[in-house]
This record gives structure tokens, C-alpha cells and sequence, in this order.
């Protein structure tokens, strides 16, 4: 699953890795469980939705997309 990923202020979305994903959740919930909230918005994202955390949001990339 390829995950693409916009701050509120941003018109582009951008594929980011698991790594960046979650530096960036951390960075939004602070100490907070980063691997957990990750899996959840993985699991939450499947079927086109779009999760938001912070001012962070996430979606999976959507098919046709390169």
C-alpha cells in the first residue's frame, strides 16, 4: 500500500514512506502512540478515505495513479 500524504497548507499530494509517515504523526500527536495510529490509519484509509491527523492528511494512493 502506497501512502500519499498533504499538510492543510499544501495543494499536492505526496507519496511518503513508512519511516517519514511516521515522524510525521509523531510530530502531529506528540508522544502519543505513533505505530499505533499509523496502523489505524492504514487500516482506516482503505476503500478511497481520507484520514486527517493534526493538520496532516493521509490517503492511499489511488489506483492509476504513478
Amino acid at each position: 500500500m502506497k501512502i500519499q500524504t498533504q499538510y492543510n497548507y499544501e495543494k499536492t499530494w505526496t507519496i511518503t514512506n513508512e519511516a517519514d509517515l511516521l515522524r510525521m504523526i509523531e510530530e502531529e500527536i506528540g508522544d502519543a502512540d505513533p505505530k499505533g495510529t499509523l496502523a489505524y490509519v492504514k487500516d482506516a484509509i482503505k476503500g478511497s478515505k481520507t484520514i486527517t491527523v493534526g493538520s496532516c492528511r493521509f490517503r492511499e494512493e489511488p489506483k492509476g495513479d504513478k
